[in-house]
This record gives C-alpha cells, sequence and structure tokens, in this order.
C-alpha cells in the first residue's frame, strides 16, 4: 500500500460546473522527491476569479494548459510506477480535492485507481491527538505556497511526522 498526498487547485467549488485548474502529488516516503504536477485547460466556461487568483494564473494562461484527459492518463501511469500495492489518496481537505480528482477520473478515463475512498490528514491528526480541534499546520516544514507540488510535499511531512513521532501506523517502510 502506498500513500499519495495530493492537492488541488480549481477556479471554483465543484467539478464538471468549474475547473480544476492544477493539482500536485507526492508517494508519501521518507524522501518525498517523487512527484507529479499537472496543469489543466478549463472544462468550463464558468470561473470564479478570485478562486482562480489562488492558483496564481489567469484565466488566459489555463486557456493554454493541457488537455485534461491527457494529464490525468499520465497520473494514472505515475501513480501505477510508483506505488507499491493499492494507493491510497490522501489530503489535507480531502471533502474537496477527492472531488475533483476522482470527478477528472471518471469523467476523462472512465476509472480512479484510487478506487473509491480517501483519507483526511487532518482527521488522524486529531484522532491521535484525540482532540477535534487539534492543530497540525504547524508540522509542515515546505511553506504553502498554493503551488501543489509544495502543499502536498508540506502534508505529507505532516503524516510522517505523525509516523515518526505519534506512532500511526501506516504501513511506510
Amino acid at each position: 500500500m502506498s500513500y499519495i498526498m495530493v492537492d488541488i487547485e480549481s477556479d471554483g467549488p465543484i467539478p464538471g460546473d468549474f475547473s480544476m485548474v492544477c493539482f500536485g502529488a507526492v508517494l508519501v516516503d521518507e524522501n518525498l522527491e517523487t512527484t507529479f504536477y499537472g496543469k489543466l485547460k478549463p472544462v468550463s466556461e464558468k470561473f470564479n476569479p478570485d478562486a482562480l487568483a489562488v492558483s496564481g494564473f489567469s484565466r488566459e494562461e489555463t486557456l493554454d494548459f493541457d488537455d485534461p484527459e491527457e494529464v490525468m492518463l499520465k497520473f494514472e501511469e505515475w501513480i501505477k510506477e510508483n506505488s507499491k500495492g493499492r494507493p491510497v489518496f490522501i489530503s489535507d481537505n480531502n471533502g474537496f480535492d477527492w472531488m475533483f480528482i476522482c470527478w477528472y477520473f471518471h469523467h476523462f478515463i472512465g476509472r480512479n485507481p484510487f478506487g473509491f475512498s480517501s483519507r483526511r490528514l487532518a482527521d488522524l491528526y486529531c484522532g491521535l491527538e484525540k482532540d477535534t480541534f487539534a492543530q497540525w499546520k504547524h508540522l509542515r516544514k515546505t511553506k504553502h505556497t498554493h503551488h501543489p507540488v509544495d502543499d502536498a510535499k508540506g502534508n505529507a511531512e505532516v503524516l510522517l511526522y505523525m509516523k515518526k513521532e505519534m506512532g500511526l501506523k501506516i504501513g511506510l517502510k
């Protein structure tokens, strides 16, 4: 089983009506050097300028990004090449990130290599602390920049901290 930390940036609140602008993924291992980054052309004419601004891209720039089907096929291949056993999707906010990744996989290639479930980093931390309000973002080493690879890496660092310092059993070797 391999954990893959994912972070996405979008131009609105839901996939289909709005678009995933870009996403990053990092294979959670001791090195955190195996990464994926994809930038995707919009799938809709609709976009929220404030949401898009978080990504750092203009609408005009996104129109020159890669075909979503090609990006999702490349991501699927990257997952197959870099994970051992079943890949496990994990993110800071899996309710949001998962929604986009799952929709894009099913919409463009008809399948999702992660299956039908995901994990939320914050919930794991809160469970270990036995406090539903426990704060964890200070444990990131990589600065949160809204570049999805940086953000996924910072979140993966927290997962590794939970494994090493808090005794979380996640099956990483």
